[in-house]
């Protein structure tokens, strides 16, 4: 009789000791996968930072995970793999449903792991150059989308080397997503001229530059690594092509660009090439009403090349895309495969490592398209014929794929900056301590930095012999891009001081000077 009660006894207590919580187990998932969107100033339309903001949405985060409609990656990692890969695995998924099946216990809050110290502003480091609207455009709340083209001058007198292209949206409520080309032949100003509006809709014959790195929301902008650029000319605008969702009220959008260039000479240019309709083997690409339908494209390289990324593009009929790469001897090299083609979460993905094609290779790439009733985000209903356009009424096959030119050793170049230590990756990003302020200072002080990486940085108070006087900050783990931070100067007698910031792989100095 006394096993029989002892035995739930120990069952009901092994599901108390092992049950998931959120300090131990969620928080850390949460902080890593969704609250980079979820909180204050970002995409997310409400905020992920505690346990009271996830717990009051406890069942619908275990309804969108186990979807896998949340995290928005949907390139298949069993497939390719990327950088800044944020998806979650099974083991985390089961977590977060159990959690929640659970009653979403809170556990021990001091087992909580610190939020993570985002980037107050930039998310790769400090712009070279920023370009910006002349002006705010009004993206009007007609319920339609809207594609548009914007003409930002650069205003150079140089030549510059592209390393990276961040987008700050004026308004993340409507910019969906945008495209970005370099034009040095005046043809898109000129179209720009035409309009009395601000912006042109009618980019036909003015993207023929070179396509630069595009913007999705949520994801990290790339950084072209290992002495690799795109080239921007003097003299050459900006051209943004802004897709705006749909609205049902006017909104103001007055979006900027930040330009990040090499300080050192590149060695390597980062060229494109685009698959579009006319490299289908089964064309014309017509849509024909309630049908599904799969295109195929095939390109030959030829030349030998070593591939950086790749960036799928369709609209709503979309359903799958699959692109693999053919060598010579027979083999294949996966490079994207999306099983649940979904308009609202693309991205451009780039490779880990160079994915080295020899002569002769063949890229093959296919995607379907549902154009019948049972598609849920057909956009025509009843359904009718489709063919090529930029409307989301429209459809595209459309991919680019970035590459470099062949050089030994590019079997083996790593191309990612994610958890870089250990790794040799040539990173042009540069890590700064910026002038603390204010300078001269009494009490508050603030001190801003960038990290050209995350990674754990310490920062010390010394004196001008550069002794160390006090730890200002232990070492903290921060996020990639500009940062800043807040402390208080007490029991410090009045003098000249440094400032030091140690990071992973520098010691960095700014002078402060005290006050009573």
């Amino acid at each position: 009789m006394k096993q029989t009660l002892i035995l739930p006894f120990i069952f009901f207590w092994h599901a108390l000791t092992f049950a998931q919580n959120y300090a131990e187990h969620i928080a850390p998932i949460i902080y890593k996968h969704c609250s980079n969107c979820h909180r204050a100033g970002e995409i997310g339309p409400f905020p992920l930072t505690n346990y009271n903001e996830v717990s009051e949405r406890g069942a619908m985060i275990k309804y969108v995970t186990e979807t896998r409609y949340m995290p928005p990656w949907k390139p298949d990692p069993a497939y390719q793999n990327y950088q800044h890969e944020n998806y979650l695995s099974e083991d985390q998924i089961r977590m977060i449903g159990d959690w929640v099946d659970a009653g979403m216990p809170a556990g021990d809050m001091s087992k909580e792991p610190p939020f993570p110290n985002f980037p107050k502003g930039s998310q790769v480091g400090t712009p070279d150059l920023t370009v910006s609207f002349a002006r705010k455009y009004v993206h009007k709340g007609n319920g339609v989308d809207e594609y548009r083209y914007f003409v930002l001058p650069t205003n150079l007198t140089e030549d510059k080397e592209l390393v990276a292209l961040e987008m700050r949206p004026g308004n993340t409520k409507v910019v969906h997503h945008t495209l970005f080309w370099a034009d040095a032949t005046g043809k898109a100003r000129a179209e720009d001229a035409k309009s009395p509006e601000y912006g042109f809709t009618n980019g036909a014959g003015v993207t023929t530059g070179p396509q630069l790195p595009g913007y999705v929301p949520g994801q990290k902008p790339n950084v072209f690594t290992n002495g690799m650029s795109q080239k921007l000319p003097k003299g050459s605008d900006l051209v943004l092509q802004m897709h705006y969702a749909p609205t049902s009220v006017d909104e103001e959008d007055s979006s900027v660009v930040n330009l990040f260039f090499a300080r050192e000479p590149s060695r390597r240019t980062v060229l494109s090439k685009i698959l579009l309709p006319t490299d289908l083997i089964n064309g014309p690409f017509v849509i024909p009403a309630n049908q599904v339908k799969k295109f195929e494209a095939v390109y030959r390289i030829p030349t030998k090349v070593s591939l950086v990324g790749i960036w799928p593009h369709c609209h709503m009929l979309g359903k799958d895309w699959e692109v693999y790469a053919k060598l010579p001897d027979g083999s294949q090299i996966p490079l994207i495969k999306i099983g649940e083609w979904d308009f609202n979460w693309q991205g451009g993905y780039y490779f880990q490592k160079l994915i080295v094609l020899p002569t002769g290779s063949e890229i093959h790439a296919s995607a379907t398209y549902d154009n019948t009733e049972n598609n849920p985000v057909n956009p025509n209903i009843p359904p009718k014929v489709v063919t090529w356009g930029e409307g989301t009424a429209d459809e595209m096959f459309y991919l680019p794929i970035s590459y470099v030119l062949y050089q030994a050793g590019d079997e083996n170049l790593v191309l990612s900056t994610d958890d870089a230590e250990g790794k040799d990756v040539e990173n042009p990003i540069r890590s700064e301590l910026h002038a603390p302020f204010p300078n001269p200072a009494s009490s508050e002080l603030n001190i801003p930095f960038t990290l050209n990486a995350d990674q754990p940085v310490q920062i010390n108070l010394l004196d001008l012999e550069g002794r160390k006087i006090r730890t200002l900050m232990e070492k903290t783990h921060f996020m990639q891009g500009q940062q800043v931070f807040s402390t208080r100067l007490t029991g410090l007698q009045e003098g000249q001081y440094l400032i030091e910031l140690k990071t992973r792989d520098a010691n960095l100095i700014q002078q402060l000077n005290k006050i009573k």
